[in-house]
């Protein structure tokens, strides 16, 4: 009878754990409520039952509890009627500090079977701090000489709220010389700086007093206030300026006190007490910063112990004031770097008394573990004696159970010492004994990205081989082999560019360079596509584009299209004898291959036969007459033109002209004389007289039987009373006069046909038409020679 009373609640115990096994697998369902904070204890948060589909007396049949983090009871679950009621009034603001949303986790725990519900208790903040300053009053010296629009930095009002609750604006009291700015920060606050708007006169106004007001966006929202006393200053023209706008550095979170954390640095132009600089920290709320700052060195060091897991990152503004009152701002952003200084906790929800033999995987004990440590240091591992017949399974998030691994026998052992040890993965390690762990592995699933989706390389043309012309970067989220990345040249979109043979790219990291010597004139810039894959398995890829363009250099000097160079004979330019001064000669034109300031030419006359006769302008080439023309100047000229790029160093050319004087464009045309010696120039001169006089000759006999037949027709004319015979309408051309000179005594009559183009300045015909036979000082003579003239159509 006693044996059979004994084995009747050890069935109920096996049968039990048995309904807790078979629940296990069915998982936890979450459940979300909202409430403001300060709300009284006893508030009627929901009724739990009813939201998780349960009946009011399953929750006591069933064991339920309410499990908190550190079995804090913050909420009360009354098990009768299923109602989770507030079990004392909340702070935000003391649970939660400045993180939002503020959401308290609690875990519902039904025991019978065991089942897992997860409770969020959000605690939604209200307007009940107001900004407050740390100052009643802040002092700014600012010179006189300040122009409008210069910014600068105000006290920061503190706001325990979140959200919008938190400081949102600031004003300041209405004034004709300031206003006020509000910028955000990268964490969400909101920081003033004074604008000035009108210039500051010290002799009219030496010192303003201000308000700055800082509002929250409380409804109705709350104000803060504090005085701005502005001292005006003479004569400071240089404000302080730090080295870098933005320091970031590391800080471990077991620094010692007083250690140096960073040394910033500003630098004053001023020379005396308007050069000396002050530094000052900008601080929001100096009661919690833990930070100080030496004014004269500018060197922060620690004046309070950090804490990891209370803040990681502090954004500190550092004001550097000259002895004028100019001052200058930089940021620092201090990280706040993890260590190993929080041990692993264990939280026991439910253990049992006894186990009953010969029932495997049966759950002894349900608890939880917790490490507010961060990375490897919040990593935990949980384990037991490898000789115990437990084993340890996760269940849900940090939840674990303790279950038999084989049936138990209790006549071979009665009792058992189980140790939990939970060891987290810090440096140095450190445990708790009585716990548990999780281990998590890294998956590949973050491709490589380039710091630029473009990139733009300048490299100067001429360039020597394998010249090392930029970098490419990417970087790979993931860690291990995940995170290694390689570089390579994706095939490019055009066929015909020789990528292969005109950059290369280290696999390694990334740095490209020339194979060749690049041509300007040649290939002014060319695209290509590089491409970064990481080692994971299976690899993943991404591609970046990269645009190089070749810088010219000054490799090629003016080329002279006019006038030709090539040429067999040189050109020659005519010249009327007219001429005055600022005659348009002839133009040089002359092209340069390179580009920009490289192929800007000008020119320059560098020899000339008569110099002051000639000039040449600078900008367009165009060579004029400086000066009239007078009878002793020479009938041939050769002007030496430099024709120069502005290049460093620059290159040039020269070009040479030959200008030939004419009477009037009607004196033969003669080939300027080549480099001779003076008797090859006598031997032309002869040949010329020689067949000079010939055609004199030759014209006195033609004029003589000309001048027969005109009195014959004239005398047949008076006879007959009719006209002469002779042929009518002009010649074609046009007839010049031209007064002989030198050694032929007779005036003679050309026919001079130029070409359109002044470049060549060559007679296309020269040809005698009508010698002069008349004496000079006939006047009868000269009648009949106009008569003559008019018969043939001369004017």
């Amino acid at each position: 009878m006693e044996t059979a009373l004994a084995k009747t609640p050890r069935k109920r115990q096996v049968t039990f754990l048995a309904l807790l096994l078979l629940l296990w697998e069915a998982g936890s369902e979450a459940i979300g409520y909202s409430i403001p904070e300060e709300t009284e204890r006893g508030y009627f948060v929901a009724n739990l039952a009813k939201d998780l589909g349960l009946g009011v007396g399953e929750l006591a049949t069933r064991g339920a509890q309410i499990h908190y983090k550190g079995n804090k009871q913050l909420l009360h679950l009354d098990i009768k009627t299923g109602n989770l009621l507030l079990y004392e009034k909340l702070d935000r603001e003391v649970l939660c500090g400045a993180t939002e949303p503020c959401a308290l986790h609690f875990q519902l725990l039904l025991e019978n079977p065991v089942q897992f519900f997860q409770v969020d208790l959000q605690l939604r903040d209200i307007n009940d701090h107001s900004p407050e300053f740390l100052e009643r009053e802040m002092l700014l010296k600012i010179p006189e000489s300040v122009q409008p629009g210069t910014v600068f930095p105000l006290k920061i009002a503190q706001d325990f709220d979140v959200g919008s609750n938190t400081v949102q604006n600031y004003t300041i009291s209405p004034n004709s010389h300031f206003h006020v700015v509000t910028h955000n920060r990268g964490d969400g606050s909101k920081y003033p700086e004074l604008v000035l708007d009108r210039a500051l006169d010290r002799e009219g106004q030496p010192e303003l007093s201000l308000t700055l007001t800082a509002l929250d966006g409380g409804a109705p929202p709350r104000s803060g206030t504090i005085t701005v006393l502005v001292v005006v200053l003479d004569n400071n023209d240089n404000a302080p300026e730090f080295s870098q706008s933005l320091y970031e550095v590391q800080v471990p979170e077991n620094s010692p006190l007083h250690s140096l954390v960073l040394a910033v640095s500003a630098r004053d132009l001023d020379a005396g007490a308007y050069g000396t600089v002050a530094y000052a920290l900008v601080q929001g709320n100096e009661v919690t910063q833990p930070f100080v700052i030496d004014e004269t060195t500018g060197e922060i060091r620690l004046k309070r112990a950090l804490d990891f897991e209370a803040t990681r990152y502090y954004n500190v503004e550092i004001v550097a004031t000259d002895g004028g009152g100019l001052s200058g701002k930089c940021t620092v952003a201090i990280e706040v770097l993890d260590v190993n200084d929080n041990a692993p906790e264990l939280t026991m929800s439910t253990r049992t008394s006894s186990t009953p033999e010969n029932s495997p995987e049966t759950v002894v004990a349900v608890f939880s573990v917790s490490d507010p440590d961060s990375g490897d240091n919040g990593k935990m591992v949980c384990s037991i004696d490898d000789d115990l017949p437990f084993l340890l399974k996760p269940t849900f998030k940090n939840f674990y159970t303790l279950v038999t691994q084989r049936p138990l026998d209790r006549e071979s052992r009665a009792e058992y010492n189980i140790t939990i040890t939970v060891t987290d993965l810090g440096t140095p390690r450190l445990k708790t004994e009585h716990t548990i762990t999780v281990q998590v592995s890294d998956v590949n699933d973050n491709a490589p990205a380039f710091s630029q989706s473009s990139y733009t390389l300048f490299v100067p043309e001429n360039n020597s081989p394998a010249l090392h012309i930029g970098s490419v970067s990417a970087t790979d989220r993931d860690s291990g082999a995940n995170a290694q990345v390689t570089y390579s040249l994706l095939p490019p979109r055009d066929p015909h560019l020789p990528l292969a043979s005109l950059v290369s790219i280290n696999a390694d990291n990334g740095q490209l360079f020339a194979l060749r010597s690049l041509d300007f004139e040649a290939l002014r810039a060319f695209e290509f596509r590089v491409g970064a894959a990481d080692r994971g398995s299976p690899a993943l890829r991404s591609e970046a584009l990269v645009r190089v363009a070749v810088l010219d250099d000054n490799d090629n000097p003016p080329f002279v299209l006019y006038p030709p160079q090539n040429g067999s004979a040189p050109c020659t330019e005519l010249l009327p004898r007219a001429a005055e001064a600022g005659y348009l000669v002839s133009k040089v034109v002359a092209v340069d291959g390179d580009s920009g300031q490289n192929a800007w030419l000008s020119f320059q006359l560098l020899k000339a036969t008569e110099p002051g006769l000639f000039s040449v302008w600078p900008h367009n080439g165009e060579v004029r007459t400086a000066r009239p023309l007078g009878e002793r100047d020479a009938a041939r000229h050769r002007l030496v033109v430099l024709v120069r790029d502005s290049g460093e160093p620059a290159l040039s050319a020269s070009v040479t002209l030959h200008v030939l004087l004419v009477d009037g464009f009607s004196q033969p045309y003669l080939p300027p004389p080549e480099a001779a010696p003076a008797q090859a120039q006598a031997d032309s001169l002869t040949v010329y007289l020689v067949v000079a006089l010939a055609a004199v000759s030759s014209l006195f006999l033609f004029s003589v039987l000309l001048f027969v037949a005109v009195r014959l027709c004239r005398r047949d004319r008076a006879a007959s009373g009719g006209r002469c015979s002779v042929p009518e309408g002009r010649f074609p051309g046009h007839l010049v006069d031209v007064s002989g000179a030198g050694t032929l005594s007779q005036s003679y009559q050309y026919e001079v046909c130029l070409t359109g183009d002044s470049g060549t300045g060559e007679f296309k015909f020269l040809k005698p038409i009508i010698p002069n036979l008349w004496p000079q000082g006939s006047g009868e003579e000269m009648g009949k020679a106009a008569t003559f003239r008019n018969s043939f159509g001369v004017d």
